[in-house]
Formats: structure tokens, sequence, C-alpha cells
């Protein structure tokens, strides 16, 4: 049986001859790993990050407009789905960030060996965890402490 790895086709040269070209190997070749899984995120992370910068700018679109608009924005955030939906672009952007930084350092030339970058996959999934916890405990928090002191 042929390698799968070993896989040529037929091309043709620039003055018309037949010659053997390599061809890339296909998906089942390669081992599915952390780092694709987070490279495959960091793409869907700036999206999802994008499509709530969208949703930021409604948000601050229905402040200038008035309170009535504020209001019914406010409905929305402080619905279990919109907070679940504002604590999903909390995570996008920590780890789009999180994920760019580390983009930066190997532009840098800084932490690009193949065991490095599979240590630091877990370290970066872990950073954004802790990252987003402690940012989204300080806006409920601080959302807490204000309505506390309207109530009071």
């Amino acid at each position: 049986m042929q390698d799968v790895r070993d896989a040529l086709y037929i091309g043709h040269r620039s003055d018309g001859t037949l010659t053997r070209r390599p061809m890339s190997p296909h998906l089942q070749v390669y081992r599915f790993r952390l780092s694709m899984f987070l490279s495959i995120a960091n793409r869907a992370a700036g999206v999802a990050a994008a499509l709530g910068a969208g949703l930021g700018v409604c948000w601050l679109n229905a402040a200038a407009k008035g309170p009535d608009s504020f209001r019914k924005v406010q409905k929305v955030t402080r619905h279990p789905l919109g907070r679940a939906a504002l604590a999903g672009w909390t995570l996008a952007l920590v780890y789009h960030v999180v994920a760019g930084l580390r983009h930066l350092a190997w532009d840098a030339g800084y932490r690009f060996e193949k065991k490095q970058i599979n240590r630091d996959g877990p370290v970066a999934v872990g950073v954004t965890l802790g990252a987003t916890l402690v940012l989204l405990a300080t806006i409920l928090g601080v959302a807490a402490c204000r309505s506390s002191k309207r109530a009071s």
C-alpha cells in the first residue's frame, strides 16, 4: 500500500514535458492538536468580537437617543440571554487579545518552538478564563453597588 504522505500528481513543466509533483497532504494526515483548535478559536473570537462591537454601537446609539431608547436596550441587557451574550462577547474579546499577544510574540521571534507553542496553549486558555472572570466580576460588582446606592 502506498503511503498517503507520498501522494504525487502528474504535472507539466514550462517546456511541456510531464513531471511528478508532490501534493499537499490531506487532513487525515494531521493529528488534531490544541494549537489547531486555538487558531480556529482565535478566528471565531475575532468574528464574535466584531459582532459584539456592533451591538455595543447600538447600545451607544440608544444612549444618545434618549431615556426611552436606552430603557429598551437596558431591558435586553438585563435579560439572562442578554447577559449571556455580553459574557460571551467579553470572553471573545479577551481571548482575541490574548491570542493576538501570542501572535505578536511569535512575530517578534519569541516562543515559536513547537514545544513552547504546545506549552503556551493551555496557559493562554487559563489567562483568558481568569481575566474574563475577573472582568465580569468587576462589572457585576460595580453594577450591584450602583443599584444598591439608587435603592437607598
